[in-house]
């Protein structure tokens, strides 16, 4: 932590760095209890977090089901939508304060976690001019004098479960949308990286944003955390992690018959197909399997290359990946921060030592670093001559490890690509417009990136089919996930 002082004492003095205590019923307010959030380049302590307790989360609870009629009923649809907006001014003001944090509890590099800060932000932006779009319909009725007619409301008290890998984002995309519709949330954070949800909490209250209408109960207690699953003054869940966690968090919302939305894991598919472009495909799955040292649910995970090209491919991206720079995020020239802990580490050398004991070759990386302390490092790997029966086929790594596969027809790598439980992410190269329409609608997932390895963005609806979940984010359809649908029928209108 020495290393850091004058960078956290830097953050504290922002005010936005905020330490042992959560926000409820509109104040800071101290649970008595904390646990400690590492920075994973150094596995030292970096700060404090509030550990919340059950009377905690039923508090926040209580006082987002009490702000939220008044805060529907008070503002107007462009009122919402012109106090998102200064929250979003508001973060990008902020965004060296907000990028700094977000690495250090984090670790991905500085520039990736200012990148995040500005997409994050661009949901802000999105949502604020979504909010006087939620149109309802005029219907015509089979009955005489009779008029039938929707109106869109807020679906309520939204419980509000991110995960770690992007602690601004996954708050912006999910709370953006709920306020624009008139919904107060309880937010818990990942105990991972709790300080960035809290800070963008202050900026949306110093935005104007009603302090009671928003709630963050960061703790470790699961129990506690279910709550917003089983409570019934909570309408709706979002989660995004695990699919373990995300089924059993459904489990318990049909309790209540609560709203859901679940954005779980992932097992993306990357296939190169004999007539790509090879210079773009290795440049689309660097970005697609490398961002967040490889931690994001739509990371590659399998990369499929036709037999013909296999060897050129696997040889541009070794030359790409060797150049890559391990080391902690706040340094400059780094390009791959380290992982969350010590467990994703040990993930990630676990499927290099399976993959290995059943043939594959690691062309390289594979290591972890012995000259960057005690922080949770481990080297970019590429491993060939990857098989169906290896781990790295079936589990999602979360980690910096593309493994190679080679095919050898469009049906083979289809069925393959397709042969998991998940269906979230997928991407393909191929300059064959045939085969582009072809594959995208044959490949079971809810986002296919064609001839790129980026495909998230705010007017892009994100989510996922089969175990990945269900529900989007984003896009004119994120809204809806915070909304129901009333019917009104005015009948004997002529009398």
């Amino acid at each position: 932590m020495s290393s850091n002082t004058q960078i956290i004492e830097r953050l504290s003095n922002s005010g936005l760095f905020i330490q042992d205590s959560a926000f409820i019923n509109g104040e800071w307010v101290k649970s008595g209890k904390t646990f400690e959030v590492y920075d994973p380049s150094t596995a030292q302590a970096l700060g404090k977090a509030a550990n919340c307790t059950m009377d905690d989360m039923q508090a926040a609870i209580k006082s987002a089901h009490t702000a939220q009629e008044e805060y529907f009923t008070s503002t107007t649809a462009a009122a919402r939508g012109a106090l998102l907006q200064k929250w979003h001014d508001l973060v990008l003001e902020n965004i060296d304060t907000l990028s700094t944090l977000l690495s250090l509890e984090n670790g991905k590099t500085l520039p990736e976690a200012t990148t995040e800060i500005t997409y994050a932000a661009s949901f802000i932006a999105w949502f604020a001019a979504e909010a006087p779009r939620a149109y309802g319909d005029t219907i015509p009725s089979s009955t005489p004098n009779t008029l039938i007619m929707t109106l869109k409301q807020p679906v309520g008290v939204c419980g509000i479960i991110t995960p770690w890998n992007f602690p601004a984002a996954m708050i912006t995309r999910k709370v953006a949308p709920a306020l624009a519709a008139g919904c107060s949330v309880v937010i818990k954070p990942p105990s991972e990286t709790p300080f960035t949800a809290l800070a963008l909490a202050k900026l949306a209250v110093l935005a104007g944003i009603p302090a009671n209408v928003i709630q963050v109960v960061p703790t470790k207690d699961r129990g506690v955390a279910s709550e917003v699953a089983v409570n019934p003054l909570v309408s709706k869940i979002s989660f995004t992690g695990s699919t373990g966690v995300g089924k059993a968090l459904a489990k318990l919302a049909a309790g209540t018959l609560k709203k859901v939305s679940l954005e779980l894991g992932g097992n993306a598919p990357f296939i190169v197909f004999e007539d790509a472009d090879l210079d773009l495909a290795v440049e689309g799955c660097m970005a697609s399997k490398f961002r967040c040292s490889g931690q994001t649910c739509v990371c590659t995970n399998r990369v499929y290359v036709a037999r013909s090209v296999v060897g050129e491919f696997t040889a541009r991206l070794v030359g790409k990946v060797k150049g890559l720079t391990c080391g902690a995020g706040l340094e400059g020239g780094v390009t791959q921060g380290p992982l969350i802990n010590g467990a994703a580490v040990d993930k990630v050398r676990e499927h290099i030592a399976d993959a290995v004991g059943k043939g594959a070759v690691v062309e390289c990386g594979g290591e972890v670093p012995g000259d960057l302390g005690e922080g949770f490092f481990i080297q970019p790997t590429v491993i060939s001559g990857a098989t169906a029966d290896m781990a790295v086929a079936r589990e999602e790594t979360f980690g910096p490890l593309a493994p190679v596969f080679a095919f050898d027809s469009e049906e083979e790598v289809v069925r393959l690509a397709n042969a998991t439980e998940f269906g979230l992410a997928g991407y393909f190269y191929s300059r064959d417009v045939a085969r582009v329409m072809r594959v995208a609608q044959k490949l079971q997932v809810g986002m296919c990136g064609v001839n790129t390895g980026k495909i998230s963005a705010a007017e892009a609806p994100f989510g996922g089919i089969k175990e990945s979940g269900y529900g989007l984010e984003g896009s004119k359809y994120g809204i809806a996930e915070y909304q129901t649908i009333k019917t009104v029928t005015i009948g004997n209108i002529h009398v």
